[in-house]
């Protein structure tokens, strides 16, 4: 009952969730469906490995490990700006290694645990995030979902397509930093809130971070449903204050967006719609950074793929299109929804669009 009245609270507060299920009844009175067609578009694979991050990552912060590491962190850290480009340095490289959505669900909680002992503008920090991993996963294959996808399809081989990559991701990334810099100042860090090292639970962190490897490890062999239920049937028997602690409405988004883009790909009037954008000049790249927009930048690849065999202009304009609207990509989904910092989306969007307007603009120089 806690847990319903929770999700009950915040759907009036969620428009992203009122206007998916608006979007939903919209769809269905086009192209009825089934509820078995329904489920069937969800993709439970990412929808489990979601819930199996979620979970891991509020362990972990739970256990008060994190928030001591960021004490830790802080006095070796001169300024907001100096903390800023390490984190954000940090998130790029992680993300070409593990992903964008998995290197914020270990970010994340260190960057609250930092705006907790700091006055720094944590919000602004997660944001920053958000671009970060943007930028640092498009450099190689296995960084995003969209790019993994296109590097099975164009063929290339594991280096040939981090090559083709390579230009944008290093010119987003440097573009993402110098206006870190504008919006971080020089400020000292000091800690304002000491934190008390009784209540940390060594036995939780431990654990939970080693089930991260595990974790993805099963997730690269697609037993991420499998071993999403083991992790949440393990926090519900030892320590439910997990399970209770997150953000459940998160997967509901989530699942809402794979069954409304999946009806609306079903449209004639969409396959229309790609012709149309990849008939603009530098319609791959354009098209598909525009199309990013509105239906977030993996379903954009995924449909686009079957229009264009040029697989560079295709892979540079979904990742410029994983900018701009929060939509874009799922990761600034996850950063804007974990964040839980109010007024966030509006300051998001604030720094997103320009970037995304600064980033089309740089890959079609370097096209």
């Amino acid at each position: 009952m806690l847990l319903l009245r929770r999700v009950l609270s915040h759907i009036t507060e969620d428009y992203l969730l009122l206007t998916l299920l608006l979007l939903l009844s919209v769809l269905l009175w086009f192209n009825p469906t089934t509820a078995v067609g329904l489920v069937a578009l969800v993709d439970w694979h990412i929808i489990a490995a979601l819930a199996g991050l979620m979970l891991l990552s509020r362990a972990l912060e739970e256990s008060g490990y994190l928030a001591r590491f960021a004490a830790w962190l802080l006095p070796r850290c001169h300024s907001e700006r100096l903390l800023a480009l390490l984190m954000l340095l940090f998130a790029a490289l992680l993300s070409a290694i593990v992903t964008n959505d998995v290197a914020l669900f270990i970010l994340l909680p260190i960057s609250l645990s930092i705006g907790r002992l700091t006055g720094m503008p944590v919000g602004r920090l997660i944001i920053f995030l958000a671009l970060a991993v943007n930028a640092g996963s498009a450099l190689t294959p296995i960084g995003n979902p969209q790019n993994l996808l296109l590097w099975q399809a164009s063929g290339h081989s594991f280096w040939q397509f981090s090559l083709m990559m390579a230009p944008l991701a290093l010119s987003l990334l440097l573009l993402v930093l110098l206006l870190s810099c504008l919006a971080f100042g020089a400020a000292t860090l000091t800690i304002t809130v000491p934190h008390d090292n009784s209540g940390d639970n060594h036995r939780l962190f431990v654990w939970s971070l080693a089930g991260y490897p595990l974790f993805i490890l099963a997730m690269e062999y697609q037993f991420a449903p499998i071993a999403a239920i083991t992790v949440l049937a393990a926090y519900a028997v030892f320590k439910r204050s997990v399970v209770t602690g997150i953000d459940w409405l998160l997967l509901l988004v989530f699942m809402l967006m794979f069954i409304d883009l999946g009806l609306l790909a079903q449209l004639p009037l969409l396959q229309q719609l790609a012709a149309q954008l990849m008939a603009l000049p530098h319609g791959s790249y354009n098209g598909s950074a525009l199309l990013s927009q509105f239906i977030s930048n993996v379903p954009a690849a995924i449909f686009l793929q079957h229009f264009t065999a040029d697989w560079r202009a295709l892979s540079w304009g979904v990742t410029v299109g994983g900018f701009g609207l929060a939509v874009g990509s799922l990761a600034n989904l996850i950063a804007l929804r974990l964040s839980k910092q109010p007024g966030l989306w509006r300051e998001f969007h604030c720094w997103s669009l320009p970037v995304f307007l600064l980033s089309l603009g740089i890959g079609l120089l370097i096209l």
